[in-house]
């Protein structure tokens, strides 16, 4: 079950700094939050009561909360800051991010009066964009149909916007998790398709960022020409910024697990290699590589190219990736299956 929530957490967070562009100030506020001492958040608390409406502080504060999750009295406090932003500043940035959420499995009481608070939102502000887009957020892990009714409102007021396609396609790649084959299929081939046409309506530099999402669409969707095409696309257009490494990583393995489901497993095993050969990226140093391939190949008994590729990853993913490294390679050494966690899931 904590697994389980881990990977929801994780999820939510990866699919919010997918667009943190617009919410670039409140995720600042809240990273500064989070450093925040118990005396100094006491002190915002005192200078919130003579401004209930300074969204700047509320944004703040539940930065420092978010930090102390395992703390009731936070929890509460936290509580009552997101559901005054829901009633009286809908549109405020924080509620398109986790920190402005609840979790409906942690949280269910909670979640249950955000969920009513948005509905009655909802019923006099359906034109205003942001908090469309807001509130999609809140529903985008719980309650779908409601995410998709409110982004698909967007889209129809707002159509030459990519922002939307974008986030349509998220949401049905998790409308992917826990179903039949078949729905699962449907789910793929509903993002693909708003992922082609968010692609459409994208810059050169925009589409870069989330290649990576719409081939995996096109794999669940059974389209492994498409994935092909854009992964290629990945290596072929790549500027040379933030995004540089992760385009090289993740588009190496995803031909690697093409050429594998394929039969090809010498392709694929130099696709690994080549994954490894990236220069590292600020989400590969922190969160790692992805595993996926690997764990397919050492399946196969391809056991001296997993820990070339184990070496190859240790040059940029330092820190906790040591130690994280140093296990796998002493489970492959001695014929064990390691314990890939979430890094053979994405």
């Amino acid at each position: 079950m904590k697994k389980k929530i881990s990977v929801i957490i994780i999820t939510l967070f990866a699919l919010s700094f997918m667009s943190l562009t617009a919410s670039a100030n409140a995720y600042k506020l809240t990273m500064s939050g989070g450093k925040l001492k118990s005396k100094e958040a006491d002190k915002l608390e005192q200078q919130l009561a003579q401004n209930p409406r300074d969204i700047d502080l509320r944004t703040k504060l539940l930065g420092y909360y978010w930090r102390k999750r395992s703390n009731l009295t936070s929890q509460q406090i936290k509580r009552e800051h997101i559901l005054w932003l829901i009633k009286n500043a809908p549109a405020s940035e924080v509620l398109a991010l986790p920190y402005g959420q609840f979790n409906k499995i942690l949280a269910p009481q909670a979640y249950t009066q955000g969920k009513k608070l948005w509905l009655e939102q909802l019923k006099t502000q359906t034109a205003n964009l942001k908090i469309l887009n807001n509130a999609a957020a809140f529903f985008m892990m719980f309650d779908r149909k409601l995410a998709e009714k409110f982004l698909k409102k967007a889209q129809s007021q707002d159509p030459e916007n990519p922002k939307w396609s974008k986030k349509l396609g998220q949401l049905y790649l998790l409308g992917m998790i826990g179903q039949s084959p078949e729905n699962k299929t449907e789910a793929a081939i509903k993002s693909l398709e708003q992922y082609e046409i968010a692609y459409k309506l994208s810059s050169e530099q925009e589409r870069t960022v989330f290649l990576q999402y719409l081939i995996k669409a096109a794999l669940a969707a059974g389209q492994p020409k498409k994935a092909t095409k854009y992964a290629q696309e990945m290596l072929n257009n790549n500027p040379k910024d933030w995004n540089y490494g992760n385009n090289i990583h993740h588009a190496n393995i995803i031909l690697g697990e093409i050429a594998l489901e394929q039969g090809d497993i010498d392709v694929a095993k130099q696709y690994l290699i080549k994954a490894g050969k990236t220069p590292g990226s600020p989400q590969l140093n922190s969160f790692g590589p992805n595993m996926k391939l690997a764990k397919k190949l050492l399946q196969e008994g391809e056991r001296d190219t997993v820990l070339e590729y184990f070496k190859l990853c240790g040059k940029f993913w330092k820190g906790r990736g040591v130690k994280q490294l140093k296990e796998w390679i002493v489970a492959v050494k001695t014929g064990k299956e390691p314990n890939w966690g979430i890094h053979s899931f994405r």
